[in-house]
């Protein structure tokens, strides 16, 4: 079973004022709930499990955009300074595809697959994915017959609506709120956050479509 650092459900953050945040969303935040330090240390460990576990295969590490564009590029440098300063090193390339799952703060259950090259090119290779809404990502990837594939994912929620799925690497086990920042965002708003944050009530309504 993946490791994990658990945020409690009872944890209500740090205060905003103790952090840079832009000024343009200080009223629509409630608080920090993982400062951008924490979220590095942690993907730094995540970078170095994965090169481990890879024995030196070929990593095609196909990226989930938006939402998991900053973990993602966090995450490769990582693997690329790992690479660089060890005896061991692991072949790397990577590809993008784009989901969209969310109306709004609900969680859809219609999952859109957006642009991305022919996922056919990934067939035997090993692949590493970070992403929030992988289900069904993971049924088309198996069609193009990968030798393996392993999920990488920053967060999961704990939530009544999951379906019980785990990434097998995990950064943080995280309350069942609405999170944004770190290029995670509600309606397009808030990935210029560099601290992951609480999405105020308030902030729902205004940024509504």
């Amino acid at each position: 079973m993946a490791s994990y650092l658990e945020i409690l459900d009872d944890d209500q953050g740090h205060e905003l004022s103790l952090f840079c945040v832009p000024k343009h969303y200080e009223e629509d935040l409630d608080s920090v709930i993982i400062p951008n330090g924490l979220i590095k240390d942690r993907t730094e460990r995540l970078a170095r499990d994965i090169v481990r576990d890879m024995g030196g295969h070929h990593i095609v590490a196909l990226c989930v955009l938006k939402g998991g564009y900053k973990f993602f590029a966090d995450l490769m440098d990582y693997i690329k300074a790992l690479n660089q300063n060890s005896d061991k090193s692991v072949p790397l390339t990577v590809d993008f595809i784009r989901l969209k799952s969310y109306s709004n703060d609900q969680s859809t259950n219609c999952v859109k697959v957006i642009g991305g090259d022919e996922l056919s090119a990934l067939a035997g290779k090993d692949i590493v994915e970070t992403g929030r809404t992988m289900e069904t990502l993971l049924s088309l990837l198996n069609e193009c017959n990968p030798k393996m594939v392993k999920v990488a994912s920053l967060l999961v929620k704990r939530t009544p609506r999951s379906s019980g799925y785990r990434p097998d690497y995990i950064g943080f086990e995280v309350p069942d709120k609405f999170l944004v920042g770190y290029a995670l965002d509600y309606n397009e708003y808030f990935r210029d956050l560099s601290h992951i944050c609480i999405l105020s009530d308030r902030a729902k309504e205004k940024y509504k479509v």
